[in-house]
């Protein structure tokens, strides 16, 4: 984080824990506005990686699990990257700013996922490099999200994954049951625009942002979730990070397995648990009758609820689900009950998308 952005933060009142910012002074009434307000967010505890250079489209089409040459200054993607055996090392989104290609993830996933790229750089002609600290990121969320943005910067992007370059920003709406957006610039830019939403929205932690991906049910990869899931377990295909048509890239063909000859046995699914702590990613889920070594399934990210306990996304076997007695940490654990995902769940039958 700059330091410049870290002091403004500071001196509007912002808390921070592990490099981030935790809250802006009451927790409670941040966690009770965040789903139903308009609620603006230091973007800080994710990270960028920038890709650029004349062959920068065509090597990252050879790594990624979507289509990158979609990815334009007015259209992002989700996207992961994936082992050999197709399992996911990082999940990102992908945008356009200039001449340079940014992958947004979280921050703990930069470094790693960096080094693995720049192994298969060769003779490529394209750099790779930690930006996370050269653009600084928020995010605004509301019922009047889109109507302030509109009038701040002149236009807003109007639906998911689109982008607008409007002067020193760069705007991304993303998914969420109100208008929500990622705003990327410079410093002193974001500093002003900061300045005239703050009129209109109220500040909130990194976990209470958080709570909306998860609402989303926006898969994320963590450093303990790495390698565990194939993409479709974590439904990336039907938010469109998953291209079946573009041709090779790494773990292309278990993915493209998995979605023409496999049958899915894990989802993604979202729901609620009473946990005393919150589960972290990776924790095991239990069934009756499941294996004590290997469960039923993973967390796979989770997020204060506003009525107390968790709200979480996990990839879980579907048949454990269907039965409904899927338990966190072990067989005794708490109980998780599912709700409803915010997209509909297409029958594996149908044809892939592109």
């Amino acid at each position: 984080m700059k330091p410049e952005w870290r002091e403004f933060l500071l001196n509007r009142g912002a808390e921070f824990a592990d490099g981030s910012v935790q809250t802006f002074g009451n927790p409670e009434r941040e966690l009770r506005v965040v789903t139903v307000g308009n609620v603006l967010a230091d973007l800080s505890h994710t990270g960028l990686i920038a890709a650029y250079g004349e062959d920068t489209v065509g090597f990252l089409q050879g790594q990624v699990t979507s289509d990158v040459r979609r990815v334009s200054p007015r259209a992002s993607q989700l996207s992961a990257y994936c082992s050999p055996k197709g399992r996911m090392l990082a999940t990102f989104r992908i945008f356009q700013r200039g001449e340079t290609l940014y992958l947004s993830m979280p921050r703990a996933a930069v470094e790693p996922t960096l080094k693995r790229l720049r192994m298969f750089v060769l003779r490529a002609k394209v750099t790779l490099e930690d930006a996370s600290d050269s653009l600084v990121r928020i995010g605004f969320s509301g019922p009047d999200a889109d109507a302030q943005l509109r009038e701040q910067l002149g236009a807003a992007p109007g639906a998911p994954h689109q982008a607008l370059q409007s002067g020193d920003y760069t705007t991304i709406r993303i998914p969420a049951h109100h208008p929500r957006f990622e705003i990327y610039g410079e410093l002193e830019p974001m500093k002003k625009l900061w300045t005239s939403l703050d009129v209109h929205a109220a500040p909130v932690g990194r976990d209470h942002w958080h709570l909306l991906d998860v609402r989303a049910a926006v898969p994320v990869v963590y450093p303990e979730t790495v390698d565990a899931f194939v993409p479709q377990m974590t439904n990336l295909q039907i938010l469109d990070g998953i291209s079946f048509k573009k041709g090779c890239y790494t773990g292309q063909e278990v993915v493209a397995r998995m979605q023409y000859l496999g049958k899915l046995k894990r989802r993604m699914f979202r729901a609620h648990t009473d946990a005393a702590d919150a589960p972290p990613p990776g924790t095991a889920l239990f069934a009756p009758g499941s294996s004590s070594g290997q469960g039923v399934g993973k967390v796979v990210t989770a997020a204060p609820a506003p009525d107390g306990g968790w709200e979480l996304l996990a990839v879980v076997e579907i048949a454990s689900q269907a039965a409904g007695d899927v338990r966190l940490g072990d067989a005794d654990g708490p109980r998780l009950t599912f709700l409803d995902l915010p997209y509909a769940v297409p029958d594996e039958s149908t044809e892939p998308p592109a």
